[in-house]
């Protein structure tokens, strides 16, 4: 268990930049341009504040939850690109012959880096998010004072409108971690061999599949409208903004996290999360198989 723990840590500690301090970085840029819109006077802090005390929870819901869906993008991008370049890594630098040393199976040493893609980075990225928050948290209280309307009751309104939505946004990503987790896992086995190409070629591999369908089956006259083309488009799709989302922000009520969590559990098909979930370790599986051979040839 110490070992994983600390394949788990050498992950962290490689990949930070991405994870981290990029994010940090693009915070404090954004923050600063904030303060500098104020200064400049770019921004009036009577309309915005009026805004704020007008509609105080309306407008930090949408808000926030703008920087959440901005950060799963993020997370989602980078998470591809970890898993193209990171799967690969102990294969250029010799990495994995010290822990071999502990000794730590090549199973094992995919696995922590699937798991570090679906916890440690999430996590880090989900801190962001919280910050990013609090930030906007601050410029509405900050706005509000200045406009004169700051009081007791908005600043405990827009505290409580942060739990409900925070939480919300820590079980988007849980559901959207587990639900593009064979994309994943995909990705980090064919980096194995092939290492940062492991992208486009995950790209055209639905197009291939497909094809191979169409030419064997003879399903339509559009090679690209087989089932598992049709397929793949259904697993590429969370459709988040879907349901409840969508009914809330037409209806202008206010933000539940009970209701959006019920919304999106019942909507997600888990039978798919399940049948990925095996494709992932049958695909870290493969890839271990692949490495230890290839090591012992090499």
């Amino acid at each position: 268990m110490k070992a994983f723990i600390a394949l788990l840590r050498r992950e962290y500690i490689e990949h930070r930049g991405a994870f981290l301090y990029g994010p940090l970085i693009l915070v404090a840029l954004l923050f600063g341009a904030t303060l500098l819109a104020f200064t400049v006077g770019r921004i009036d802090t009577r309309v915005s504040g009026a805004l704020f005390t007008a509609a105080p929870m309306r407008v930090y819901e949408v808000g926030f939850l703008t920087f959440g869906a901005a950060w799963s993008l993020y997370l989602l991008a980078t998470l591809f690109f970890y898993c193209a370049d990171g799967f690969a890594a102990d294969k250029r630098n010799n990495a994995m012959l010290f822990w071999k040393s502990m000794p730590v199976s090549d199973f094992r040493m995919l696995l922590s880096k699937l798991v570090a893609a679906i916890t440690v980075f999430p996590g880090s990225i989900f801190a962001i998010t919280l910050l990013s928050g609090l930030l906007l948290f601050g410029v509405a209280v900050a706005t509000s004072s200045i406009a004169g309307t700051t009081g007791f009751d908005l600043i405990g309104s827009v505290a409580g409108v942060y739990v409900q939505v925070a939480a919300a946004i820590f079980i988007a990503f849980a559901v959207g971690l587990l639900w593009y987790l064979p994309f994943m896992a995909l990705i980090g086995s064919l980096a194995t061999a092939i290492g940062r190409w492991a992208i486009p070629v995950a790209a055209l591999l639905p197009v291939l599949v497909s094809l191979i369908e169409w030419v064997t089956l003879g399903s339509g006259w559009n090679p690209l409208t087989s089932r598992l083309w049709e397929h793949f488009w259904y697993r590429t799709d969370l459709k988040l903004m879907d349901g409840y989302l969508e009914s809330w922000f037409v209806a202008g009520d206010n933000f539940s996290v009970q209701a959006f969590a019920t919304d999106l559990i019942v909507r997600t098909d888990w039978l798919q999360v399940l049948y990925g979930a095996i494709f992932a370790v049958l695909c870290l599986f493969i890839a271990s198989e692949y490495r230890r051979r290839s090591n012992a040839n090499g």
